[in-house]
C-alpha cells in the first residue's frame, strides 16, 4: 500500500488584546518583549518607550510626566522572563476515556486559580516535572496529562483509538471530569497542532492560547524534517536516522519507519525507534544538549514517541485537508493568543509559525533570535514565561 505523505460570525473578545506591537497605539511603544516582531523595529528602553507615550498625552510639567509614566507602568508593567521554582503536583489520577485508554492527569499549583492546560508534543512525547514551571503557582490552576499511549497513560504506545479527535475528545472530558467551566490552552511543537485543533473545536471553552514552535501538520513540513530538508543544516545526525533504511526503501522514510515500528520482531521495533527518537533529540536545540539526545536511548520513551509520530504522520494528522487548521483560523480569531517561534528551529521551521502569523495577525507573535525548537532553550522559555503573565494581567484586568 502507497501511503499519501511521499507520493460565522465570532463573538467579540473577552478583552481588548492585541499584538504587542499595537497595544499602546504605534509599534514604538511597546513595553514588552526586545524579542518581539512589531512591524517597525526601535530600541528605545520600556521606560523611555512609556514617557513618549506620556508626552503624547501633553503632559507638560516633569511632575506630570513622572505621574503619567507610573500609572503606565501599572496598566503595562514589565513582565516576569524566569521560570517559576519546581513544584510537586498536589492532585493525579487517572481517567478512562476509552474502553481501551486510560489517561493520566495531574494537577499542581492554585486549586482556585485560573485553569490552564498543558498539551504535550511529540504526539508521544508525555509530560514531565519541568513543564509546570512556565505558570505562576499562585495565580494558575496547572493541568498537565499525557496522551492516549504517552508517558504514563496506557496502554504503552498503542495505536489503537488513537487519532486527533480522540485526542480532542479526551480534553473535553478532563475539563468535565475536572469541573472547569473554560481554561487556557499551552501547547508546544505537535502541542501547538492538538491546541489549535482544539480550541477551533471548541473555542467557548478557551480562555486563551499560548503556542510554541508552530507545527501545522502540512506535507511541507513532514517532507522538510523526514524526507531530507533537514538534512542539509544535520547532515551527520541524518545519516543514523537514514543508515537504518535500505538504499531501496529510502524512496519515503516515514513509510520505511512505518514498518518497522510496526514489526513483529519487539528488537527491529526497538531499533527504528531508537533511530527515528536521536534524529529528532539532536536537532531540537540550537546547541546540542546531551541531555536531551540522550532521551533517544531510552527504549520505553522511544517506542511511544516514535511509534505514535509516525503514526499521526502517516495519517496527515487525521485532519481533513492539508491546511486544515489555517483554513479554521476564522473560529478562533477572537481568542486571546501568544505564538512563540525559535527562528532556527529546524523541527518546526518558522515558515508555519510565519504562515499562522500571517493568517491570524491579532496573535501576538514572538521571534526568539538564537534559539531552536525546544521549550527548554532559555530564549524560549523567558518569552513563554512572558506569554503566560501577558495572559495573566489581561485576566486581572477583566
Amino acid at each position: 500500500m502507497r501511503l499519501g505523505l511521499c507520493s460565522r460570525t465570532h463573538p467579540q473578545p473577552r478583552s481588548s488584546f492585541l499584538p504587542h506591537s499595537r497595544i499602546l497605539g504605534t509599534p514604538s511603544l511597546s513595553s514588552y518583549s526586545p524579542i518581539s516582531f512589531p512591524r517597525k523595529r526601535f530600541t528605545f528602553s520600556g521606560r523611555k518607550k512609556l514617557i513618549l507615550r506620556a508626552q503624547n498625552l501633553d503632559y507638560k510639567s516633569e511632575q506630570q510626566l513622572s505621574a503619567a509614566y507610573m500609572d503606565l507602568r501599572k496598566e503595562f508593567p514589565e513582565l516576569k522572563r524566569n521560570l517559576y521554582p519546581d513544584i510537586e503536583p498536589y492532585s493525579t489520577g487517572f481517567l478512562k476515556v476509552s474502553d481501551l485508554h486510560t489517561i493520566y492527569w495531574e494537577q499542581s499549583g492554585n486549586p482556585n486559580g485560573h485553569p490552564v492546560v498543558f498539551l504535550h508534543g511529540g504526539p508521544g512525547g508525555g509530560t514531565s516535572p519541568s513543564n509546570r514551571r512556565f505558570f505562576d503557582p499562585e495565580f494558575y490552576r496547572i493541568i498537565l496529562f499525557d496522551q492516549r499511549g504517552a508517558g504514563k497513560s496506557t496502554p504503552h504506545a498503542c495505536l489503537l483509538e488513537n487519532t486527533t479527535w480522540d485526542l480532542i475528545e479526551d480534553i473535553e472530558k478532563l475539563r468535565g471530569h475536572l469541573e472547569i467551566p473554560e481554561w487556557q490552552v499551552f501547547g508546544g511543537s505537535w502541542g501547538s497542532t492538538l491546541a489549535l485543533a482544539y480550541s477551533q473545536s471548541h473555542p467557548d471553552k478557551v480562555t486563551g492560547i499560548v503556542l510554541r514552535g508552530i507545527f501545522l501538520l502540512r506535507k511541507k513540513e513532514i517532507d522538510w524534517f523526514y524526507e531530507g530538508g533537514a538534512a542539509a543544516i544535520f547532515p551527520d545526525a541524518w545519516e543514523l536516522f537514514k543508515d537504518l533504511i535500505p538504499e531501496n526503501e529510502r524512496g519515503c522514510f516515514i513509510e520505511a519507519y512505518h514498518k518497522r515500528l510496526n514489526s513483529d520482531d519487539n528488537e527491529t521495533q526497538f531499533a527504528a525507534a531508537r533511530a527515528w527518537t536521536k534524529w529528532e533529540m539532536m536537532t531540537a536545540h540550537l546547541l546540542p544538549s546531551e541531555e536531551t539526545i540522550k532521551r533517544g536511548d531510552d527504549d520505553n520513551f522511544s517506542l511511544a514517541f516514535a511509534r505514535i509520530e509516525n503514526h499521526y504522520f502517516v495519517n496527515k494528522g487525521f485532519f481533513p485537508s492539508d491546511s486544515y487548521l489555517l483554513d479554521n483560523i476564522e473560529k478562533i480569531r477572537h481568542i486571546n493568543a501568544v505564538i512563540v517561534q525559535g527562528r532556527y528551529d529546524v523541527c518546526c521551521p518558522m515558515m508555519s509559525a510565519w504562515d499562522l502569523h500571517k493568517a491570524w495577525p491579532q496573535a501576538d507573535f514572538r521571534v526568539v533570535p538564537d534559539a531552536g525548537h525546544s521549550a527548554n532553550e532559555p530564549g524560549i522559555g523567558a518569552e513563554l514565561v512572558a506569554a503566560n503573565e501577558k495572559m495573566k494581567n489581561i485576566i486581572n484586568r477583566n
